[in-house]
């Protein structure tokens, strides 16, 4: 299994592609389809047509690296989007790993986690003038 620090994004392509394709036609997707810089080091996540292969594209530093799982049995369940346009959907690295380990995603519920509130513009004026 992959592993990564949590600072890396991960984008699953909403449709299949050719299983055929290597590491510098998925770059082109990425350019081109997502609009993104595949250079930044994010993971980009295909699926081919039949469900049954998974390619994982990333720069590592001085190259990409193509990273490719094949099921003898059984299908991914990856969600595709419905309109049958190319796109990158974001995803959470964890829901990258359950996937890649035959996990279905369509009855799990996320429960709901903190998060800390953004600070209002006027607020964050009087902190700064009693600051400064």
């Amino acid at each position: 299994m992959l592993t990564f620090p949590p600072s890396v994004k991960v984008f699953v392509a909403t449709q299949p592609v050719d299983g055929r394709k290597g590491a510098y036609s998925l770059a082109a997707i990425v350019r081109t389809a997502f609009e993104h810089d595949p250079f930044e080091g994010n993971l980009y996540v295909f699926f081919t047509r039949r469900l049954d292969r998974v390619r994982v594209l990333y720069w590592d530093r001085n190259g990409f690296a193509l990273w490719t799982k094949r099921l003898e049995k059984g299908r991914f369940r990856a969600a595709m989007a419905p309109n049958g346009r190319l796109d990158a959907r974001a995803v959470e690295y964890a829901e990258l790993a359950l996937v890649l380990e035959g996990i279905e995603l369509a009855g799990a519920r996320r429960r709901p986690r903190w998060v800390p509130r953004k600070a209002s513009a006027v607020a964050m004026t009087k902190v700064m003038a009693k600051v400064g």
